[in-house]
C-alpha cells in the first residue's frame, strides 16, 4: 500500500482557460480486484428478516458507504441492515467501520449512535449544516433518520427536529443543492405501498409463493426536502413540482444535463415510466423523460429499473446516464445527444449483451484503470431463489459485471469479480489512498465483500477534494474539468447514483502516462470559476473555494 497523504495540496485562484479535444488513449494496464474482506477485518452479514413469507422488503436492502465518519482524511465504511419480523432475540443494526490506515477496519458500531435496529434499504451521505462533518441520511421501511456527525465517530438522531417525515418505503436518496442557496437539500427515492397487513399472494409456478412485482403494490411519491438552514428541512414536494404518486422509485442521480449549472434529476422507476426532472431555477422543476426518451425501453414498455448513474463516458462534454434493468431487459446506456434528447446505445453495444440475463441494482460509472475513461461496473443478483426452476438461463447468484470503456464509446466485459452472489449495494472509494479506486458490495442476506484494487495506480492520476465556502461545503455540484496531454475530461461531484448506497464525494481522474495536468478548472456551484495550472500527478488535491 502507498501511502500518499504527504501530498495534500492546497491550490488557489487562477485565470481560466477552455478545453481541447483529447487525442488516442493509452497503453493498456493490468488491474485486479483481490477480495481482502476478511484481512480487513470486515465481519457483516446482511438480515432480510426473511422466513418463508417472501415479503416484497426483503429482496432489496442493502446499501453501503465509503466516507471519513470522523474527520481523520481515511475512509469509513457503513453498511446498513434489516431486522427480524419477529422477535426472535436478534439485535441487528448497520455496521460501522474506522479504517486503521494499515489496510484494516475497526468495528466502532456500539456507542456510535448508528447502532439503532430498523428495516433499513439505503444511505446518502453530505454535510447539510457545512460544519465540515459528513453527516448521514439512512432510509428505512419503518421510517428514514438523519444523523447529524458529533465528531469522533459519533452520530446524533436529528431527525425530529429537522422536520424529516419520511415513513414511505424509502430506498435511495440524495443530496443536492437544486437552488443554489449553499445548502444541501435532500431528495428521498419511495417505493411502494406496502405493510405485512397487506402483502400480497404471488407465485412463479402457481403454486408456491414467490416474491410479488411491484405491479401489484400501489406507488408512492418522492419527497424533496429544501433545507432552510439551522439544521431544519421542509417538504416540498408538492411545490417543487416533484409528487408524483404512481412512481415505484428505486434510484436517483442528481445532475445538470442540460450544461445550465442547475442541477436536475434522473430517477428509475421499477415497472413504471422513468422521470428526467428539469430544473426550472425558480424552485420547481418539470418532467421531461417521456420528451428527453429516458422514460421507456426501446419497446414503449416501461422497465424494472433500479441502480442509475451520470458521466461523461465518451468525452463528448455532456453527462450521460445508465440504468441498471431486470433480467432479460439489459442496462440501458442513454447518451446524452445535447438537444435534449438521449439514446440507448447499450442495445448495439457490448454492454446490452454483457447485461442482458443479468438482474442490476447497484451499478456506476468509474475508472479503475485510471486510463482517463469511466468504465462501468454493476452489482447484479436476481429476486427469488427459485428463479432457475423457472428459468434456467437465469441465476439467482449472478458475478458482478466489469465493462471497461476502449473509448469511442466501446466497452468490453472484463472478467474481474468471479463470485457469483445476490448483490444490491455498490460504491467506490481509495480507502488506502493508493490513488485508485476500491469497491464495497453488500449482498442481500449475506455478507458485504471489500475489493482492493491492484494495479490501477500503474497509471498516473489526481484525486480532488473540494471544500466550499459560499457554495455547500461538499461542494456538490461543483464540475472540476481536468486537461493533460491525452486530452480533457471531468467529473460532476455529485451525491446518490448507484443504489441505496454512497461512494466517496471525492473525484479521480486517471491521467494514463501523462505525469501532470497542465489545467485543473473547477466550476463551484453558482460562483466564480477556479483554474489550477501545471499540477503533479500522484498527488490528493484539496481546494477551497476561494
Amino acid at each position: 500500500m502507498r501511502d500518499s497523504r504527504s501530498t495534500i495540496t492546497l491550490l488557489s485562484l487562477a485565470s481560466l482557460v477552455g478545453c481541447r479535444a483529447a487525442p488516442p488513449r493509452s497503453t493498456d494496464v493490468a488491474v485486479r480486484f483481490t477480495d481482502v474482506t476478511h484481512k480487513a477485518n470486515i465481519h457483516f452479514h446482511h438480515n432480510s428478516g426473511r422466513e418463508g413469507k417472501k415479503w416484497l422488503p426483503e429482496t432489496l436492502g442493502p446499501g453501503c458507504a465509503f466516507f471519513d465518519a470522523d474527520g481523520d482524511g481515511w475512509l469509513d465504511i457503513l453498511i446498513v441492515n434489516g431486522k427480524d419480523w419477529t422477535d426472535h432475540g436478534r439485535h441487528t443494526t448497520a455496521a460501522l467501520y474506522r479504517n486503521r490506515h494499515d489496510g484494516t477496519f475497526e468495528d466502532i458500531t456500539k456507542g456510535s449512535g448508528l447502532d439503532f435496529e430498523a428495516y433499513s434499504l439505503g444511505v446518502a451521505i453530505g454535510d447539510y449544516d457545512n460544519d465540515g462533518r459528513d453527516d448521514v441520511y439512512i432510509t428505512a421501511l419503518d421510517g428514514d433518520r438523519l444523523f447529524h456527525n458529533e465528531g469522533g465517530g459519533h452520530f446524533r438522531d436529528v431527525t425530529t427536529e429537522a422536520g424529516i417525515h419520511n415513513a414511505s418505503f424509502g430506498t435511495s436518496a440524495a443530496w443536492l443543492d437544486y437552488d443554489l442557496d449553499g445548502k444541501l437539500d435532500l431528495f428521498v427515492a419511495n417505493y411502494v405501498r406496502w405493510s405485512p397487513q397487506a402483502d400480497l399472494w404471488c407465485s412463479l409456478d402457481g403454486s408456491t409463493k414467490s416474491y410479488c412485482t411491484p405491479e401489484s403494490y400501489q406507488g408512492t411519491s418522492a419527497k424533496l426536502y429544501r433545507n432552510l438552514g439551522g439544521g431544519k428541512f421542509a417538504d416540498v414536494t408538492q411545490d417543487a413540482g416533484l409528487s408524483d404518486p404512481n412512481s415505484k422509485s428505486l434510484g436517483v442521480v442528481a445532475f445538470d444535463y442540460d450544461g445550465d449549472g442547475w442541477t436536475d434529476l434522473f430517477v428509475s422507476n421499477d415497472t413504471q415510466p422513468n422521470k428526467l426532472y428539469h430544473n426550472l431555477k425558480n424552485g420547481r422543476f418539470q418532467e421531461l423523460g417521456l420528451a428527453a426518451g429516458v422514460a421507456f425501453g426501446e419497446d414503449g414498455v416501461a422497465r424494472a429499473a433500479m441502480g442509475v448513474d451520470a458521466a461523461d463516458y465518451d468525452r463528448s462534454g455532456r453527462p450521460h446516464l445508465i440504468v441498471g434493468n431486470f433480467s432479460n431487459q439489459m442496462l440501458s446506456l442513454y447518451h446524452n445527444e445535447g438537444n435534449g434528447l438521449f439514446v440507448d446505445e447499450a442495445p448495439r453495444s457490448a454492454v446490452g449483451r454483457a447485461s442482458l440475463l443479468k438482474l442490476t441494482f447497484g451499478l456506476f460509472f468509474f475508472d479503475y484503470d485510471l486510463d482517463g475513461y469511466p468504465d462501468i461496473l454493476t452489482a447484479n443478483g436476481h429476486l427469488d431463489e427459485e428463479i432457475e426452476r423457472v428459468q434456467p438461463k437465469v441465476r439467482y447468484r449472478q458475478t458482478p459485471l466489469l465493462l471497461r470503456n476502449r473509448g469511442g464509446g466501446m466497452f468490453q466485459e472484463v472478467d474481474a469479480f468471479p463470485a457469483p452472489m445476490v448483490a444490491r449495494g455498490l460504491a467506490y472509494g481509495d480507502y488506502d489512498l493508493d490513488g485508485d479506486l476500491d469497491v464495497l458490495i453488500a449482498t442481500n442476506n449475506g455478507p458485504a465483500y471489500l475489493y482492493r484494487n491492484d494495479g490501477g495506480n500503474t497509471n498516473h492520476w489526481l484525486s480532488v477534494k473540494l471544500e466550499g465556502t459560499r457554495s455547500n461545503r461538499n461542494g456538490i455540484g461543483a464540475v472540476v474539468r481536468v486537461t493533460s496531454a491525452g486530452g480533457t475530461q471531468w467529473q460532476t461531484v455529485h451525491s446518490g447514483s448507484s443504489y441505496c448506497s454512497a461512494s466517496d464525494l471525492t473525484l479521480t481522474f486517471g491521467l494514463g502516462q501523462d505525469d501532470k495536468a497542465t489545467q485543473i478548472e473547477i466550476d463551484w456551484p453558482g460562483g466564480t470559476p477556479q483554474t489550477l495550472k501545471d499540477v503533479a500527478a500522484g498527488q490528493h488535491l484539496a481546494v477551497r473555494q476561494p
